[in-house]
């Protein structure tokens, strides 16, 4: 390869990236805002700036596009959660509340949003059903273990490990909730009294 093929190559790549990037956000958007029902590829490319043919380059099928853009997403929550972790109160009361806390709002934003109307879509649409189980199986593993980290939790205690999972079902609980109304006052209680349960069963 010739030095110019390969230094033209490289902004190349980095469109490409950029490309598949403003696709997997704009499928996220509009997942959350229109539903499955109406986010098409035509749609999704279209917000994204970029012709179908592009789209389809990227992702060949429907399936791929928005189950990589949840994954997208999702990926980068997390990574923000674990960048901000730092910032947590020291262990006690404080910290667990904090963490409960940050668990939720995983599932109180877009992208649950979106990752709903995706579990909804999945339960009819059979090639879609098994992308989704795994993707859903992925998260909550991710979400789990950094729910253990945060909490200094030693899941060889009989009932921590099922506190810290309940937890996480609390957490999507409460984001389904806030689909239809505000929730947040309520849920503010809820977090203070759950951080108190879990508080009492880590070690």
């Amino acid at each position: 390869m010739s030095l110019h093929s390969a230094a033209s190559r490289a902004p190349q790549q980095t469109r490409s990236r950029a490309t598949r990037r403003r696709l997997l956000e704009a499928a996220v958007e509009c997942l959350a805002e229109l539903g499955w029902n109406g986010s098409t590829v035509a749609v999704v490319a279209e917000r994204a700036g970029v012709t179908r043919g592009a789209a389809q380059h990227h992702f060949p099928t429907r399936e791929d596009l928005f189950t990589a853009a949840v994954e997208h997403v999702t990926a980068e929550r997390l990574a923000a959660v674990r960048a901000h972790a730092d910032e947590l109160p020291p262990a006690g009361p404080a910290r667990t509340e904090a963490v409960v806390e940050m668990i939720v709002r995983l599932y109180t934003g877009p992208l649950f949003r979106a990752a709903l109307h995706l579990w909804v879509a999945a339960a009819t649409e059979e090639p879609l059903r098994e992308r989704i189980i795994a993707l859903e199986n992925h998260v909550g593993r991710e979400s789990h273990r950094a729910a253990v980290e945060f909490l200094g939790a030693d899941e060889s205690t009989p009932g921590v490990r099922e506190t810290v999972q309940a937890t996480l079902d609390m957490a999507r609980g409460l984001g389904l909730a806030n689909l239809l109304t505000d929730d947040g006052p309520r849920r503010t209680g809820v977090i203070r009294q759950w951080a108190r349960t879990l508080d009492a069963v880590l070690p």
